[in-house]
Parts: structure tokens; sequence; C-alpha cells
């Protein structure tokens, strides 16, 4: 096939670019289109905070008859790698048809575009922070996708396998029915609070939880997720938008802050009830009638999501996460939940894989990340 390769630069294209998913994934029961107004967020540098030390650009590739037949976009976060001292470009927003020639020349864009800055490695699919959704799907195809994650047909990995890429991180995701007791729950969750003085955070809404400690949550998220692969903090000014942005929907029947004695946020778990349904109903539309699903989602569901889980590092493997389970396992009975997908967990973060791994479980998706040098 001849491709021909065209950068994002009217509004046109743009919308072009962020809405060839739906026509790719037209008919599949299992990909969930993303929030049409977050991707116009998340790709806009006026709008975007984390534009402060990223570059981006973006690309549509065209067969002769001048359809579009994929996408890609290429983003150079400065502070990644500054932190992690490499000199990588990432790739994102991957979809393409079955057609190595389209995907080779997508990446060749993006690789092109690295060296004139000096870059020697290419790697994703990656966002423009951990807050962005990453990780090919490589496992789990058979299975709805959680609205916070990809999805992607099963021929993306071979093909890029197939242009000299190799994996370079791995992600698994947890499907954990609820049970209805836990008979050692209790039992632990008090020894691990006397022993720790802990105790977890009573809020009567999510706006009163986000507005006294949503910025101390996330510091501590920033210091707790530090050591893993490819992670970058996140300045206040994007603290702030993503407290915008998720207040809207959490509950808190579904977050949990742990503190110690000193009132020191040491533990968090932030889930939502699955809104994959709903965004697939609404098309990724939130008007005029898209809200409506989601709303239904929020207040009536059996399944929810984790979000992000963290554990400070000083209170890392002592089971501060059985008191806070022990709270979310209240609030589930209480909402009729009876499983939870965990968020994608790297497979040699051996400290949440244990974690987890204490409760009956299987597995639900596996995803990778992928690097190549660049010649």
């Amino acid at each position: 096939m001849t491709v021909t390769i065209k950068e994002v630069k009217t509004r046109r294209q743009l919308s072009n670019f962020i809405h060839y998913p739906e026509k790719l994934y037209k008919g599949s029961q299992y990909w969930v289109p993303p929030l049409i107004s977050d991707e116009y967020t998340t790709l806009n540098p006026k709008k975007n905070a984390a534009f402060d030390f990223c570059e981006a650009r973006y690309w549509l590739a065209y067969d002769e008859s001048g359809e579009i037949v994929g996408r890609v976009a290429g983003i150079i976060n400065k502070k990644s790698n500054e932190i992690w001292k490499q000199k990588r470009v990432r790739f994102g927003w991957l979809d393409f048809i079955n057609d190595e020639s389209v995907l080779s020349a997508l990446l060749s864009e993006v690789e092109n575009w690295a060296k004139s800055f000096g870059l020697n490695e290419i790697v994703g699919p990656f966002g423009f922070t951990d807050m962005d959704k990453e990780g090919l799907l490589v496992k789990g195809f058979d299975k709805l996708c959680p609205f916070t994650t990809l999805y992607n047909y099963d021929y993306y990995e071979p093909l890029l396998l197939k242009l000299g890429y190799s994996k370079c991180a791995e992600w698994d995701q947890k499907y954990i029915p609820i049970p209805d007791k836990i008979e050692r729950l209790d039992r632990m969750s008090d020894i691990v609070s006397e022993r720790y003085g802990l105790r977890i955070l009573q809020a009567k809404n999510t706006k009163e939880l986000v507005r006294n400690h949503g910025m101390d949550l996330f510091h501590m998220y920033n210091d707790t997720f530090a050591p893993l692969y490819e992670f970058t903090p996140l300045t206040d000014k994007q603290i702030k938008a993503y407290i915008s942005s998720y207040e809207t929907i959490l509950d808190v029947d579904f977050v949990c802050v742990a503190v110690d004695k000193d009132n020191k946020i040491v533990g968090f778990a932030i889930c939502v009830p699955s809104l994959a349904r709903a965004v697939q109903k609404a098309k990724g539309r939130l008007m005029p009638f898209g809200i409506f699903h989601i709303l239904k989602a929020l207040r009536k569901n059996d399944t929810i999501e984790a979000l992000m889980i963290g554990i400070h590092p000083d209170y890392q493997g002592k089971g501060v996460f059985v008191p806070m389970f022990k709270y979310l396992h209240k609030g589930m009975q209480k909402r009729g939940i009876k499983a939870l997908i965990t968020n994608p967990q790297l497979e040699d973060n051996v400290r949440i894989q244990n974690m987890f791994n204490q409760y009956e479980h299987s597995n639900y998706m596996v995803r990778r990340c992928y690097s190549k040098p660049i010649a």
C-alpha cells in the first residue's frame, strides 16, 4: 500500500485524529471510546499543563484513495528524560489498520521528528504522563476494556515486533470477585491500625475530602510512584486540573484515605463505578444525552474500577492496605458491588502484586510497552 503521512495542523485534522478510532473499532463490543471532550483538552497545548515540559506532534496516515488508515502522536517528555537520564521520544494515540506499511510509516514519522531533538530511542504506547492511558493490550481482547485504559486489536503487537520493537515493561489487571465476608479482615485490620496508629479519613462527600486532602494525596502519589518505570511527578498545576476533572465522578464509598497519628497520608485508594458500558452508550459524548448514561452508571452498578492505589514507601509491606480494604469492602457491600477491576500493575512491582494476590482473583488484561533504538 502507498501511504501518505500528514501532520495534524488544522482543527479539522485534529477532529479527524480524535474521531478516527470510531471508524476503526466500529462494531467492536469490547472497545470503549474516550470522552471526546477529554481528548480535545489533553491534546491542546493551551489546556494541558503537561505541555509546560512536553513537546508533541500528531500525524494521520492516508491510503491511495485519501481514506484515513492510521494515526499516531509523538511526545517528548523532557522532565522524564531528565529524571531517567535518557533520550526518548514516546509514541501514543496509536491506531491503524492491519497493514505493516501503515504502522511503519507512522512510527518512522515519529522517529524522524525525534532525530531533530537528538533523541536516540522510541518507546510506547505512552501518554504525556502516567495519568494518561498507556500500555498496548496483549491479553484480554475478549473482555470489556475499562474506560481508563487502552483497547486495541490483536494484530498490533505482532506488527510492532516485526518492525524491531521489543518489550520494555508489562502491566497486568486483575478481576477480584467481592466476597460477602472476609473472615480475617476485621482482626487483621484492628492489629495493623493499632500497631501504626492508623485511621481512615471520614468525609460527608467527595468535595470535602478533595478540598481538605486532594493536594496532599497527589503529593504522596508523587512520592509513592517515583521509583516506577518512566514515572514523571505531577506539578501542582496538573494536580489541580486532575482534581477538577475527577471530583465529579468520585464517591466517598469508594475513595479511601489512610492517615497516621500525625494526620500524614500513608495510603489511598481511589475507585469509581465502572463507566465502560455507559461511555459506550454515550459514544464518548457527554452532550446532549451521554451524561445521563454516565450519571446512571455512577448511581447503579455492580462493578468498580481502581483508578489509583498507593502506599507510602515508609509503610509498604506493613499491611496498611488491610484497613483500607475493610473500608472499601463496607462501601462495596452497601452499594451491591460484586467485582473490582484493578488498575494496571507493573509485573515487577512485587509489593503491589502480593497485596492483591491475597484475594481470590483472575487475570483480566495484560499490557506492554515497547522500545526500539532510533537508527
